[in-house]
């Protein structure tokens, strides 16, 4: 098994790869982050850390989860069911009920460990991830605080488009083309994967936020084997019909802090996700920050703000 890791272990840190199912029977592969000087004889609060859509734990939840090892946190950042070293076939489904799952059984895990206070865990969701922790938190009462970072609802993308475009007539074609996908994918026994998300070859040309992936998973900043950002073509079909934010009042009292970044293209998707969420809630813009870099760019992560957020309310 390649490791990959997009950054340095760091000296102060130690990483475990562990692994355990879902109720869906699939094997999550996680790494879990615990600091050097880590004291496993008494509880500690615990931090589980979901991918970018068709992101992996080699890339930014590990950035995360080693920044939050080194200031206290059990931290564990894990790949989605059907995607990186995680099982499920066939490879590279995406669904918003399992990737939703993923969230709970990473609770499931940390919350069965002698060294975790169950009644301390919390979650951070990075761009789709953020939207599918928000709708695990909605009916799993065991998450205690959520904080996504470039939050982006996959599911109201899908059916809607960016910015809400999609129209009536431009949505039933695309189902139209699904559906007769599903008939090739039956015939031909494997599913077409969709265009990937970030292009290998972009420049002042390419389209800005195609770029901006480009520019993360495409090149060594990011890159990484396992992320190859495409799904199952068929899989948005399950995102167009099953919206993940429907609940979103529902977590409360339990906080939520949206940070996304100034410039970023998905920014509206936090902001809207704030108005529409009861209080207790936070939106922290970074200056000057755009979508990506909120991925991996510990100079633009605000670690601090993600810090004092957890320790308040994960007391």
């Amino acid at each position: 098994m390649m490791d990959n890791y997009i950054f340095d272990l760091d000296e102060n840190v130690t990483r475990t790869p562990v692994s355990y199912k879902n109720r869906f029977g699939i094997t999550i592969a996680a790494d879990l982050y615990l600091s050097k000087d880590f004291d496993d004889s008494r509880q500690h609060p615990a931090i589980m850390i979901g991918p970018p859509y068709s992101g992996v734990k080699e890339q930014g939840p590990g950035i995360y989860a080693q920044n939050l090892a080194k200031r206290g946190f059990v931290a564990l950042a894990f790949d989605p069911s059907y995607n990186g070293y995680s099982a499920g076939e066939p490879r590279h489904v995406s669904s918003p009920d399992i990737f939703v799952e993923d969230f709970s059984a990473a609770v499931d895990y940390l919350g069965t460990r002698d060294f975790v206070d169950r009644e301390r865990i919390g979650g951070i969701g990075l761009c789709g991830s953020g939207g599918f922790l928000l709708s695990a938190a909605q009916v799993d009462r065991r998450i205690k605080a959520v904080a996504t970072a470039a939050m982006v609802d996959i599911s109201r993308m899908a059916s809607k488009g960016p910015l809400d475009s999609l129209t009536e007539e431009e949505r039933n074609a695309y189902l139209d083309t699904l559906a007769q996908q599903r008939y090739d994918d039956f015939l031909n026994g494997t599913p077409v994967l969709g265009p990937r998300g970030a292009p290998i070859g972009f420049d002042e040309n390419t389209d800005p936020v195609g770029r901006e992936f480009g520019e993360f998973y495409s090149t060594p900043r990011g890159y990484h084997p396992n992320s190859i950002t495409q799904f199952t073509l068929t899989s948005s079909m399950s995102f167009m019909n099953f919206p993940l934010l429907t609940h979103i009042k529902s977590i409360s009292p339990r906080p939520i802090l949206f940070i996304t970044g100034e410039d970023a293209f998905s920014r509206y998707f936090s902001e809207d996700a704030y108005k529409e969420a009861a209080e207790p809630k936070e939106l922290h813009l970074v200056p000057g920050g755009n979508h990506v870099d909120l991925y991996d760019r510990t100079d633009a992560i605000p670690f601090d703000k993600l810090e004092e957020f957890f320790t308040k309310s994960l007391a």
